[in-house]
């Protein structure tokens, strides 16, 4: 337990490992998520993690795998466990001791263990009369919990360990609470104590809290009726009265105790209830609650700790100040000299900043000697913090005045708020974020929703009667509101008071003029008039006013990026006409600095294809992205940006199309899917265009996404189909217009898969309408693409032989054509037609070309499909068995590219290769999950006659074995399961084990 508490530890071969049981389980490797799908080796793995560093026995490991009723060979299924989990985790972490298996990592490489050193660290803390720094410690020991303990495996098996960690939460909890009353913070403790007094209605300590935290925020009224209603509740259901420390609190609350004043808390802590003298300084007093920032608190107080200045950076409204002044307070005790704050809103002139920095420190200096000499002395032999609060218009100033100051007073600390950083030496930034969007693993609502009903509370708003309410009725309106609005803090704000008189719906209607809505009544009263006025689109004025020309000129340009955007998309589209190519980077770098473009780096892929490396992308939040529309609309020049934005989305999707099956497959494929909503806006602009040029721009970026299955992968197939539908509908429907024939295909393609047959043979027939739409004679019927899609009609339709012969010809078509994307789908469909209609020689024959021509290619998407044809040429020519691995392995890889479309075909086949094993229940479940799957993506069983009849003989066999509710249970245990992909794979593993005779079922 002595150990430094750290972000993971490293392993005998190098690897930093970390190991979750806070929440769901997580394993993490070198910052890697690694990805452990059968649920038997997560509860191994878990076993072994909440004993990290020690051995644990064969038999405690046989205990939690299966209770009171392990299986024949349990033993021997440990071990055979054991080396699976060691092929996924890596060599040199699990080892082999003569008395069981040992997680050779460290103790702090387990969430729970640097848990119980910050709790502990928060005790001492408070114990030593630091209050603030107790807070800090404690509130990082809870944000280490990501829901329940063990969330994700059966609870039967860790029973002890839930309980401990489950007790260990609700003390910690108990501790902050604690501490953040001591720090003269009540009111901050109070959304939280009213949760927990309604999830622990019979804990008293947690009422005991609630009735100080509130009688110290001066409700006293409400802190005795909190005693009546724990009175109420204790004597109903268990027929007590409540205990000594709730009874002494009471009447100490009713006779008006002078301890109970504001100030150190001492109930039930082991803090001395001294009285601490008020330190020098001049932040100013809160008037409003602080609503979560959390992780921003604690990342601010840890560098201040270690940095001498520190700037919080970030766009205009979201609240950095705040946050500033909090983390200021939070620190207080750490200097002895005061916190002191300088404002620099309303400061114009550069020249007068020493001046300002001297009188916000008090300093009345009246000698000769220049001001920055007086600061200079001043705060020589003094350890203090400075915060210096609004520098982005003075940022040269600024600096020159910090980087001084800091050299002259070693015990000088600056906490700086700026849109820009600094430049300073030494300088630490630290980005504050948005208010989170999304609600907390342990049901808590986001920052953002508890902001706004708090403050709309405070408006006399009706969404909620207290500040963590969450309102059941307008919940959805609430959490959508927040998210349009980006999570800025100020824009939240001002939406908290129209909605004393708007709805929220009302609100989110009128978002499209936010800047006029979002402004509030009394604006000209804000801190500096006719500047930095406390309206929306003021911040954003003044952000604009500090930018160059030539970043202006960009931030408006870059408003036709929806979404996001790499550097390759804003050189191509907003060069030009006052902007060179070669300046787009340093432009945009300006932009970043000044908060205005947010970065943010991805892993493995990029939308111009490859994988393996690390890409940045950059975005404007909503609001900012709408305030450069504004001012690219001024200019108008936005129709001429649209058109540059639409024709460069054109060429990414044609590039796309004409790499595809290739080793770029799996980068396309995320690439495209991350750029959807460019594609999207890019979409509806050339379709409300009414040049017909732009409405083949339009249809060809759907045919192409659809070409390059972008549209499957993200499980938009029906988005797929509106958009070619709606686009084609402008062009000329004649035989001889390629890009007509291909939408007519891909259209075509699509309906059939949705079970939309007639719709699928009016398509084909506005380009083809002199030829039999159902032609079946094994000869070339039109163009390749009419051959390939009239040969899958005849497939997934009529199940009709002689398509296994048309589906070779398109390929052939296609090959000549020079379209190598299109021919490998045309090999997929025809080896799926000689498996499901042909012999099964032919089915192997083209099985392995498709295999072939995949591995070739080194194509990432097309293997995981190559893996699901073998399986299911093993299933119907082979030995069902022997599908097992190979479907489980196209499962692994779709998953880990994030695939939505695959799982729903390869879950599917595996329910039937397990059906056809006789694991009836398994079966059922299995498929179950492929029907959850199947209802994202759009495809519809029925209509799809080979799928659908191998989908009803396995559950007509099943049913022959199973009772109605047993089958039931099954297909609803499938349907609902949170990770399906998991469940499933922890089945197949589970019966390739019982099925084969083979020591270890790898």
């Amino acid at each position: 337990m002595g150990a430094q508490v750290g972000a993971g530890a490293r392993s005998r071969t190098g690897a930093r490992y970390e190991f979750g049981i806070l929440g769901p389980l997580t394993v993490v490797r070198d910052g890697e998520r690694v990805a452990v799908g059968a649920a038997q080796l997560r509860v191994l793995i878990a076993a072994l993690a909440v004993d990290a560093g020690q051995v644990v026995g064969v038999d405690a490991l046989v205990d939690r795998l299966w209770g009171d009723e392990p299986p024949q060979g349990a033993r021997n299924a440990v071990q055979n466990y054991v080396l699976r989990v060691r092929r996924v985790l890596g060599a040199g972490v699990l080892l082999t001791d003569r008395l069981g298996y040992v997680l050779a990592v460290a103790p702090d490489a387990l969430d729970a263990h640097r848990f119980g050193v910050l709790v502990g660290e928060g005790r001492a803390a408070l114990a030593g009369g630091l209050a603030e720094r107790a807070a800090e410690l404690s509130g990082a020991a809870l944000g280490l919990w990501r829901g329940e303990a063990l969330a994700d495996l059966p609870a039967e098996r860790f029973p002890d360990v839930v309980a401990t960690l489950s007790e260990q939460r609700l003390a910690a909890q108990e501790l902050w609470i604690d501490s953040v009353i001591a720090c003269r913070r009540p009111a901050d403790a109070l959304p939280e104590l009213r949760r927990l007094t309604e999830l622990h209605p019979l804990r008293e300590r947690f009422w005991a809290q609630r009735m100080l935290a509130l009688y110290r925020c001066g409700r006293q009224g409400e802190a005795l009726a909190c005693f009546r209603r724990v009175a109420g509740l204790l004597a109903e259901e268990l027929g007590i009265d409540p205990g000594a420390e709730l009874r002494s609190l009471h009447q100490r609350m009713l006779t008006a105790a002078p301890e109970l004043d504001p100030g150190p808390s001492d109930i039930g802590s082991a803090a001395p209830s001294v009285q601490v003298p008020a330190a020098p300084g001049n932040l100013p007093a809160e008037t409003t609650s602080f609503v979560g920032r959390e992780k921003e608190l604690t990342d601010a107080g840890r560098l201040l700790e270690r940095s001498r200045l520190v700037t919080l950076t970030g766009t205009g409204g979201v609240g950095k100040t705040r946050l500033a002044l909090r983390t200021a307070a939070r620190s207080a005790s750490a200097f002895p000299d005061g916190v002191w704050l300088a404002d620099l809103a309303a400061l114009t002139d550069p020249a007068l900043l020493e001046r300002a920095v001297a009188e916000s420190l008090g300093l009345r200096d009246q000698s000769a000697r220049s001001v920055a000499d007086a600061v200079d002395d001043h705060l020589r032999h003094r350890r203090l913090l400075l915060v210096l609060d609004n520098c982005e218009h003075l940022v040269d100033a600024v600096a020159a005045l910090v980087l001084r100051l800091l050299r002259a007073a070693p015990g000088l600390r600056v906490l700086a708020t700026s849109r820009e950083r600094l430049g300073v030496p030494g300088e630490h930034l630290l980005r504050v974020p948005c208010l989170t969007l999304r609600d907390g693993a342990d049901g808590r609502p986001s920052e953002a929703v508890r902001l706004l009903v708090d403050r709309s509370t405070a408006c006399a708003a009706t969404l909620g009667a207290e500040p963590d309410d969450r309102p059941d009725r307008q919940g959805t309106a609430t959490a959508e509101l927040c998210r349009r609005l980006d999570g800025i803090p100020l824009a939240i704000e001002l939406a908290a008071v129209r909605l004393s008189s708007l709805t929220v719906e009302e609100v989110l209607e009128r978002l499209e003029d936010r800047f006029r809505l979002l402004s509030h009544p009394r604006a000209a009263a804000g801190p500096s008039p006719g500047r930095y006025r406390n309206t929306l689109r003021g911040v954003l004025d003044w952000s604009h006013s500090l930018c160059t020309p030539g970043e202006r000129l960009l931030w408006a340009r870059l408003s036709v990026f929806v979404g996001g955007f790499d550097l390759r998309a804003a050189e191509a589209v907003c060069t030009g006409e006052g902007i060179a190519r070669e300046d787009v980077l340093d432009l945009v770098d300006g932009l970043v600095h000044k908060s205005v473009v947010t970065v943010e780096h991805q892993r493995g892929t990029g939308s111009g294809g490859g994988t393996g490396r690390r890409t940045v992308r950059y975005r404007l939040l909503e609001t900012i992205r709408q305030y450069g529309t504004d001012r690219l609309r001024a200019t108008c020049d936005d129709t001429r940006l649209r058109i540059r934005h639409s024709e460069y989305y054109r060429s990414l999707t044609t590039r796309a199309a004409a790499e595809w099956c290739g080793p770029d497959e799996v980068g396309w494929l995320v690439g495209l899917r991350q750029e959807l909503p460019n594609f999207r806006s890019a979409l509806d602009f050339c379709h409300l265009h009414p040049d017909r040029a732009q409405a083949l721009t339009g249809t060809e970026i759907a045919i192409d996404l659809m070409r390059s299955r972008c549209w499957f992968f993200a499980s938009t197939l029906g988005e797929a189909r509106h958009w070619v539908d709606t686009l084609a509908a402008r062009l000329d429907p004649a035989p001889d217009e390629p890009v007509a024939v291909m939408a007519a295909t891909v259209s075509a393609f699509i309906a059939t898969l949705q079970g939309d047959h007639a719709a699928a043979a009016i398509r084909i027939a506005a380009v083809c309408p002199t030829e039999s739409t159902e032609s079946t004679e094994g000869e070339p019927d039109g163009p390749p693409p009419i051959t390939y899609i009239k040969g899958v009609r005849g497939l997934l339709m009529r199940s009709d032989p002689a398509c296994v012969r048309q589906l070779a010809l398109a390929r052939e078509g296609l090959i000549a054509a020079g379209l190598t994307g299109d021919a490998h789908m045309a090999t997929m469909f025809w080896s799926l037609a000689a498996t499901f209609l042909g012999e099964a020689a032919e089915a192997r024959a083209v099985c392995d070309l498709y295999v072939a021509e995949a591995e070739a290619a080194c194509a990432g998407w097309a293997i995981t499909w190559s893996l699901w044809t073998t399986g299911l040429t093993e299933l119907l020519h082979g030995d069902p068995a022997r599908a097992l691995m190979p479907l489980c392995d196209a499962l692994v890889r779709q998953h880990s590219v994030g695939d939505n479309w695959g799982p729903a075909w390869t879950l599917e086949t595996l329910g039937w290769t397990i059906g056809a094993l006789g694991h009836h229940t398994d079966a059922v479940v299995v498929l179950g999950t492929a029907h959850g799957y199947r209802r994202v993506t759009g495809a519809e069983l029925a209509g799809l006659r080979p799928v659908a009849a191998l989908h009803d003989r396995t559950t007509t066999a099943v049913r022959e074995h199973l009772a109605a509710p047993a089958y039931t249970a099954a297909w609803e245990r499938g349907v609902g399961a949170e990770d399906g992909i998991a469940l499933a794979l922890g089945i197949a593993h589970e019966v390739f084990r019982r099925t084969t005779s083979s020591a270890d079922p790898e």
